[in-house]
């Protein structure tokens, strides 16, 4: 028997629905059901061929669980090793390599010296920076956002020097980036699983969350369409997120990318709404039994990324 195991959160209607699509196709040989971990002792293998992550980037206890299932043969949606290892500027700086069109952005220390640290922990480190040379390159307005975040906490747009360091004094101990403001006539967030489906969604941040879905007379372009999912499937199998979205800022027909590094990504049917939940729920239930049809037990059986695998060629 290959079991499939989702470890979730908060999260209401997609773990249930992942669960009872995996099972209602009634695959020989292939259940699905929600983990329940009762203690987690070193080098020893769980119960799962496969096992859905939607949680660990909050609870390090769960990412230490994942690594072991991993190293023990589980495969992890996603990766656990390189979910922990990549961060937003490390993903801008290889969308640059596989030529996806980008936002000027830099990396920026923290206003504050992190714990455990002093100036002469600093003494490789400029003073003061080029800052010039840095808002020269970027412009204003412009977007101030953690380098290794998600989900819109701690995102400031601002409109000159002055607004920039009032804010940047309230980020504390972060790291930010700083970022070129896109300013688009279209906005589209992508899922991407198993590195190869595709579903790209019109998107409109600047509604309220629940609205943001919802947009009339999308574009429809055939060639923006089939750029995007290019641009889509290159960021994926470069980063090696099974499970990703990807979301892009159009600015006179180019596609930027804005952020592409989201391996929980939203799947409630009350933000996605029913079409886009549907097709979520079906595209990560063929993905996971996929996967463990193609289960070898004690092996490796993690997607990586083409950086990496490139790296060691």
């Amino acid at each position: 028997m290959k079991k499939i195991g989702i470890l979730f959160g908060m999260e209401d209607t997609f773990p249930q629905a992942f669960i009872d699509r995996v099972n209602s196709k009634k695959i020989k040989g292939i259940v699905a059901e929600a983990i329940t971990i009762d203690k987690v002792v070193q080098n020893k293998p769980t119960e799962y061929a496969v096992i859905i992550d939607r949680i660990s980037q909050d609870v390090p206890f769960y990412r230490a669980y994942l690594k072991n299932a991993a190293l023990t043969g589980t495969h992890i949606i996603n990766n656990p090793f390189w979910w922990s290892a990549d961060d937003k500027f490390f993903n801008n700086c290889l969308a640059d390599v596989l030529g996806v069109p980008l936002p000027n952005t830099v990396i920026l220390p923290s206003a504050e010296h992190p714990t455990d640290t002093t100036s002469k922990s600093f003494r490789n480190l400029a003073f003061p920076l080029d800052w010039d040379g840095i808002f020269d390159y970027i412009g204003f307005p412009a977007y101030m956002k953690p380098y290794a975040g998600g989900g819109w906490k701690n995102v400031y747009r601002l409109e000159n020097k002055e607004e920039f360091w009032e804010k940047h004094r309230e980020t504390g101990q972060l790291v930010m980036l700083l970022q070129e403001e896109i300013v688009f006539q279209d906005y589209y967030r992508v899922y991407c699983l198993g590195g190869k489906a595709v579903r790209i969604m019109p998107y409109e941040p600047r509604h309220p969350h629940h609205l943001r879905y919802v947009v009339e007379n999308p574009n429809t372009d055939k060639k923006l369409m089939a750029t995007i999912k290019d641009y889509t499937l290159r960021l994926c199998k470069g980063l090696g997120y099974d499970f990703n979205t990807v979301e892009f800022a159009v600015r006179d027909g180019i596609p930027y990318a804005i952020d592409f590094g989201n391996p929980a990504p939203d799947a409630e049917y009350t933000s996605v709404g029913a079409e886009n939940f549907e097709w979520v729920v079906e595209e990560s239930a063929k993905m996971a039994i996929d996967f463990a049809k193609k289960h070898k037990d004690g092996k490796m059986n993690l997607t990586w990324g083409t950086f990496i695998k490139d790296s060691v060629k």
